[in-house]
């Protein structure tokens, strides 16, 4: 960099580069950044050479090749239900959401009510640091927390470090922006990760940093704290999202991402994992950005190797093309998929439909439709995600309380068909079919009572029916008169069921069916 342009990023304030110039370039951008985050250089530096040299220590090394030999942990294989959290700063404004941080910048266009907003609650001149002294968690109770969530059924819980809005819930070395130093003042992540152990679940962590690039970068277009350098440090390059259609007329990602951020980023992402040792490690959509590749094989084969030398067996969710096929764990957010996927994988969804982060009277998911999909992933080789928001305060929302309650009762009942299982020859058989893919879960429409999904545990077979047969007769036409049945048993309760093997398949006669989620899961044993 130029030394008149590090000059002029440090002695510019927002309003007089606002006048002077309009939003400011690349170059003044990236040396207000280097310069608020200059105290953390040698902490960052020690960082990065640990991680370089635990990258090339081990099975594993930082390339595509090699990383490809991964393979997910039989904890993982076998836990099939976790609970995904997402609670920081943004869920103070409790306003539509966790992308509340960038949007709250937009004056104009599609999302301007998100700054009118902002000024009618905090004030005309408030920025998002603003609602950081309001963020005191006063209600935050992690081992209530982690009890509910065991209670649930989950078997892995995973807080969000780090969201896209550069506020760290955890204990940084490399930022003063942090729920240790503001805010709650208490380790956030710290304490939520031993209160999750001690009720025996696994502990997994995000990082949604990368996006951290660009985030805040409608705060450039107008005379906003974005600008000022004295709070670089928290918003970020804050560069502008760039795209442009490519001779293959798609739309590719052309925003620019400097060294010094990936370099960042990956002292940060392996930060978290010395300091937390999670035994599952998740990032957003846009570490596929070509420029994160080479990071993002840093990371994976640091993260590989040191868990290996402790004997941890360790997950790297990745989306979209994010990593190499087979170098990690694909998760598909909001979605599933179309048949059984050979190497386990993950979906997420929220048991709010409008939103990850808490908001005010946002609508809630009915249990049925929750208890539907971890079966329908589940069949296909697959784990659910399941997220809450948490209020500001640390209270969790009772809509989804009763959620995860209701979860947690049809999982008691009737897990055996769920945890540890693996797939059947085929995931199941119904007229409803899934919309495949990403962000497509609103799609699907609801199950029916011909809707079976078939799981395998221990040589016995399960089918779940993912609705209420309405004359206490059902036939699962998949099971044939070839295959010799001996024994079917409702899971819920335990009491055997009459059937009859007739050349349409496997017929049963049911009993009362259990109040809750309308999935009722059979056990079925063959000669």
């Amino acid at each position: 960099m130029r030394a008149s342009m590090q000059t002029l990023a440090l002695v510019l304030t927002a309003a007089s580069f606002a006048a002077a110039a309009g939003t400011p370039d690349t170059r003044t951008i990236e040396a207000q950044w280097r310069e608020a985050n200059r105290p953390y250089d040698g902490a960052r530096a020690a960082l990065l050479k640990d991680v370089d040299a635990q990258a090339w220590q081990g099975p594993f090394s930082p390339d595509w090749e090699t990383l490809a030999h991964y393979r997910a942990p039989d904890w993982y294989r076998d836990a099939k239900f976790g609970v995904f959290i997402h609670w920081g700063v943004y869920s103070v404004a409790a306003y539509k959401g966790e992308w509340y941080p960038r949007h709250m910048y937009e004056r104009e266009g599609k999302y301007a009510d998100y700054h009118q907003h902002q000024v009618d609650t905090y004030g005309a001149q408030a920025g998002y640091k603003e609602l950081i002294p309001r963020f005191t968690a006063e209600k935050f109770d992690p081992a209530a927390w982690a009890k509910l969530f065991r209670e649930a059924g989950a078997r892995y819980v995973v807080p969000v470090a780090e969201h896209h809005d550069g506020f760290a819930m955890y204990d940084s070395r490399l930022s003063d922006w942090t729920a240790v130093k503001m805010g709650p003042k208490r380790d956030v992540i710290g304490q939520l990760a031993k209160a999750v152990r001690a009720e025996g679940m696994k502990l997994g962590l995000s990082s949604h940093r990368a996006e951290h690039d660009w985030f805040f970068s409608f705060g450039r277009q107008f005379d906003a704290d974005v600008n000022d350098p004295r709070y670089a440090a928290l918003y970020g390059p804050a560069h502008p999202l760039q795209g442009a259609k490519g001779e293959d007329g798609k739309e590719h990602d052309w925003t620019f991402v400097s060294d010094a951020y990936l370099d960042d980023w990956l002292a940060r992402s392996g930060e978290i994992v010395e300091g937390y040792k999670p035994d599952l490690m998740y990032f957003d959509w846009w570490v596929d950005q070509p420029r994160f590749r080479g990071a993002l094989a840093r990371f994976a084969a640091f993260y590989y190797n040191q868990a290996a030398a402790r004997g941890q067996g360790v997950v790297l969710n990745y989306k979209l093309d994010g990593m190499r096929a087979g170098s990690g764990t694909l998760n598909i957010e909001r979605g599933q998929a179309a048949d059984i996927r050979p190497q386990p994988w993950q979906t997420e969804t929220s048991v709010s439909r409008e939103s990850w982060g808490y908001v005010e009277h946002d609508s809630y998911k009915d249990p049925d439709e929750i208890v539907h999909l971890l079966a329908d992933v589940v069949s296909k080789n697959g784990n659910l995600l399941l997220n809450v928001g948490p209020k500001g305060d640390g209270s969790m929302p009772p809509e989804a309380v009763a959620i995860l309650h209701a979860v947690g009762g049809w999982l008691h009942a009737n897990g055996e068909a769920i945890y540890g299982t693996r797939p059947w020859q085929r995931y199941g058989e119904g007229p409803t079919q899934v919309a495949a893919g990403t962000m497509q879960d609103s799609k699907t429409k609801p199950y029916t009572a011909e809707d079976f999904r078939f799981t395998t545990r221990g040589g016995r077979l399960y089918a779940i029916e993912l609705g209420q047969p309405k004359d206490g007769r059902t036939v699962i036409h998949s099971i044939g008169a070839d295959q010799r049945v001996r024994r079917v048993t409702l899971l819920a309760g335990g009491a055997d069921i009459p059937f009859e093997q007739q050349a349409d398949g496997l017929h049963l006669r049911l009993p009362t069916l259990p109040t809750g989620p309308h999935a009722y899961a059979y056990r079925i044993e063959l000669h």
